[in-house]
């Protein structure tokens, strides 16, 4: 099984964005440079990761993704 990695980034307009991957740096590469990050943080570009978090399985990934979103920001904020 691959693992997977949630992650929340802090974009440059200072909103938080909430994602998941296999390849974190990878990942964070596409948010900053190319048009294969989200649509998102596309525009608030650069962005930092604040916050991240292992997950055995994609579905535990996805559910902990979906969880997260459901969040108040001083909520996400808590977690780092």
């Amino acid at each position: 099984m691959i693992p997977y990695i949630l992650y929340i980034l802090k974009c440059n307009d200072d909103t938080l964005y909430t994602g998941i991957t296999s390849d974190l740096e990878k990942r964070l590469i596409e948010h900053n440079t190319s048009d294969k990050g989200a649509k998102y943080t596309r525009y608030r570009r650069p962005v930092v990761i604040v916050y991240q978090e292992s997950c055995r399985d994609k579905s535990t990934a996805l559910k902990r993704e979906h969880a997260i979103k459901k969040m108040s920001r001083q909520q996400k904020l808590a977690l780092f």
